[in-house]
């Protein structure tokens, strides 16, 4: 049996319990009320029928997906908790949806209202198939979550309108197909699924005189091409299908492609945060080391589909490295992309604000955006997090992400207590086992470097990786892992030129920033330089949020900076913000460089 997600989790203290609620109580109903007003249900009714007129802000033909993202949301959380109110909202979208499905089972609301009713004539652009895999993964969801397969009776028809020999210019219908035919049992869902995975890089798509065929991942065939290209959501959309398709398939050249751009990518091309995609311009990954903080793109989706796939590649492979990608990723680059009180989100996610900036920056969050991909991302993300925590197979149960917790596996409970990721102390309790032996597995994050077990057989230390404990389980047994977390600085890699010359703070899984807010009186962010003879000192911030804990951090001259979770920042104003902090003795041998040439000169 290979490695599976365990379902039955469920989140109701601690850190991620608070984050799921608020995405439930205050970010999904949002969410509705942005797509009500921003046209989007409005282009369905259209669609179904309607008199009125179309509404595409700068003619974007990808709306409907933002409900498909929305409405997959509101799956799991109401597989979680049934809820009135929320329930009869998805009811009305749903029958919306079907009321604007064709005859034929196709079904998009700007090809049918704008576009002339013509399908698949902008393969490049016009992401029908794009919007086409949100509306399945919502279907998988509602049917997963909930047993219920309105959705999946009109995607299942829509699937069966797409004609074979084509790709969209935007992944995601390949790893939506995937999950299609796992749950159908419909293998032609996955044969169309790798005919398009085959199909992608022969240089079909147009448009290339515009960014070129990298660009859409489609100038190399998806088995050959040895590193990430082009626009970062669509190269790790396609990867999740490739992933998914590999495992289904057995195909261990495919999932070694894979494995390979996502080790490149991880070694050149990602942010300490977790954040993927260097470039504005075509929103893009740049070239290697090619990582500037000011100009960081790295845009709330991409890290999402990080996160996305990594997951894929832990469930292939069982590599604790993709769990400590994915707990990287959603603290320190999904995290940041929605304010503390759930209603304003961000694009992108540089890692430096300066302090003195051009008018007209759009370095705040924002309730909504014209395009909107990145909020209803979210939405679907934190109402699925607690299935990305834990895993089983045959040898028993594999924790990797920590949160409070009850998990249930068959004949396995557990009750997870922890204040992760303020405090490394992570108890498992077992309240319902089988008499057989199995075994328990636990995560040890490679940025630990101390960490002990403690159990039935004493107290061990282990190491980063995977630490596991095989034996014969008694209800009442208690296992605990601490995990020490002091604060610790982080230099890059000097190839980084961005930042060549400057450290990072990081506790625990966390990056932190310093804003404008905890500089030093009368001191901008700029004018700071870490002094590496001080200490950091770890202290309470209940002034950001509950339970935060922030770190101060030492700066010359005596001065003392305090430093908070860059998840947090953006929530107290619109000043500066930098994560990477100039070391005092790069800059005085610059300031001595720069003297020396302007006497020379």
């Amino acid at each position: 049996m290979s490695v599976a997600a365990i379902q039955r989790v469920e989140l109701d203290t601690g850190f991620w319990a608070d984050r799921i609620r608020i995405n439930r109580e205050r970010t999904i109903p949002h969410g509705l009320d942005q797509l009500r007003d921003a046209g989007n249900l409005d282009n369905l009714r259209l669609a179904a029928g309607a008199a009125g007129e179309y509404r595409a802000p700068d003619s974007l033909p990808f709306l409907d997906s933002d409900v498909y993202k929305w409405l997959e949301a509101v799956g799991w959380e109401l597989a979680r908790k049934p809820d009135h109110d929320l329930a009869s909202a998805a009811d009305d979208v749903i029958g919306l949806i079907a009321a604007a499905q064709r005859p034929d089972g196709y079904l998009n609301s700007y090809v049918q209202v704008v576009g002339g009713g013509v399908p698949y004539r902008d393969l490049s652009w016009g992401h029908e198939l794009y919007c086409l895999g949100h509306l399945i993964q919502a279907a998988v969801a509602w049917h997963r979550a909930l047993g219920d397969d309105r959705l999946l009776t009109i995607a299942i028809r829509a699937a069966g309108h797409v004609p074979d020999g084509i790709i969209d210019g935007h992944p995601n219908i390949e790893m939506a197909l995937v999950e299609l035919g796992r749950v159908t049992g419909d293998r032609r869902h996955l044969t169309m699924a790798l005919r398009m995975l085959d199909l992608r890089g022969r240089g079909t798509l147009a448009g290339a005189a515009r960014f070129g065929a990298a660009y859409w991942q489609d100038h190399e065939l998806v088995r050959d091409a040895r590193s990430v290209a082009g626009h970062a959501v669509r190269q790790l959309y396609l990867d999740c299908g490739a992933v998914d398709v590999a495992v289904e398939l057995g195909d261990d050249r495919l999932l070694a492609a894979v494995r390979h751009r996502w080790d490149d990518m991880v070694r050149t091309r990602t942010y300490l945060t977790g954040g993927l995609g260097s470039r504005h311009r075509d929103e893009a990954f740049g070239d290697p080391y090619e990582l500037p903080p000011d100009r960081a793109y790295a845009e709330t989706c991409a890290a999402i589909a990080g996160v996305m796939l990594a997951w894929r590649l832990l469930l292939a492979t069982g590599d604790a490295c993709y769990a400590d990608a994915i707990e990287r990723t959603m603290f320190n680059g999904v995290l940041p992309g929605i304010s503390l009180d759930g209603t304003r989100f961000f694009y992108t996610n540089p890692l430096q604000r300066r302090t003195r900036r051009a008018p007209g920056g759009t370095e705040q969050r924002r309730p909504w955006y014209p395009c909107a991909c990145c909020p209803p991302n979210l939405m679907r993300m934190l109402s699925s997090w607690p299935r990305y925590l834990a895993t089983y197979d045959d040898s028993g149960v594999q924790l990797h992400q920590y949160a409070s917790a009850d998990i249930t596996s068959g004949p396995v409970r557990l009750r997870v207590h922890t204040g992760y990721p303020w405090d490394g102390r992570v108890t498992v309790h077992f309240v319902e086992t089988p008499a057989k032996p199995w075994t328990l597995s636990l995560r040890v994050p490679r940025w630990c470097r101390s960490a002990t077990l403690t159990g039935p057989d004493g107290t061990h230390a282990v190491g980063a990786g995977v630490t596991k404990r095989h034996r014969r389980w008694q209800p009442g047994d208690v296992v605990e892992l601490n995990l020490e977390m002091p604060a610790r600085i982080t230099e890059p890699d000097p190839r980084i030129d961005a930042v060549r010359g400057c450290v990072a703070v990081e506790r625990g899984p966390l990056v932190y920033c310093i804003e404008s807010a905890d500089a030093p009186r009368r001191t901008e962010i700029e004018e700071l330089t870490w002094d590496p003879g001080g200490a950091l000192t770890p202290v309470p911030r209940p002034d950001v949020a509950e339970s935060v804990v922030g770190v101060d951090v030492p700066m010359t001259g005596g001065l003392t900076a305090g430093a908070i979770p860059y998840l947090a920042w953006a929530n107290r104003g619109e000043g500066g913000m930098r994560v990477w902090i100039p070391y005092e003795p790069v800059i005085r041998a610059a300031a001595r460089w720069s003297r020396g040439r302007s006497a020379a000169a």
